[in-house]
């Protein structure tokens, strides 16, 4: 199902960015069309530099404090997604590339992710090791036991 999802996003965004940018030239005219898709990719590699930067001297900061730099991890994936939607051409994925690059958008798109995909990767982590009745998710026969800790002397 997660393919067939991909696949439509590919088929599916690109034919909506050519609407868009039809109508929006038929009401402008195409060279403004053109211009202000320029200009939106102008803004955006300013903005990305500079979030980018600041995403970075955060994550140092962090590794620095000796704290794990989850967060800051995060970020710096949703600036280089957004950026890559900044040089795909489209007002759409524009619209969304912007959004992933402001820092208060780009925390509330954190946070949802961060709910979502932890609460799978809890349940996929914690399925996968024990199974029903305590047994390892491995252990088909329910005869496998884990070995003794070794004590170094």
């Amino acid at each position: 199902m997660p393919l067939l999802i991909i696949v439509a996003l590919f088929v599916v965004v690109p034919l909506v960015e050519l609407y868009v940018l039809i109508q929006v030239g038929q009401i402008i005219g195409a060279l403004p069309t053109i211009a202000l898709l320029i200009v939106n990719s102008i803004a955006g590699g300013v903005l990305l530099r500079s979030q980018g930067r600041s995403a970075w001297r955060r994550f140092a900061t962090t590794l620095q404090a000796g704290r794990p730099p989850a967060r800051e991890v995060a970020d710096g994936a949703l600036i280089i997604f957004g950026g890559a939607l900044l040089l795909t051409p489209g007002f759409l994925t524009d619209v969304l590339g912007f959004l992933l690059l402001l820092p208060p958008t780009r925390a509330l798109v954190r946070r949802l992710l961060a709910r979502r995909l932890g609460t799978r990767m809890m349940v996929g982590a914690l399925g996968a090791t024990r199974g029903p009745g305590g047994r390892r998710s491995d252990d088909v026969e329910g005869t496998a036991r884990d070995p003794e800790p070794t004590h170094p002397r």
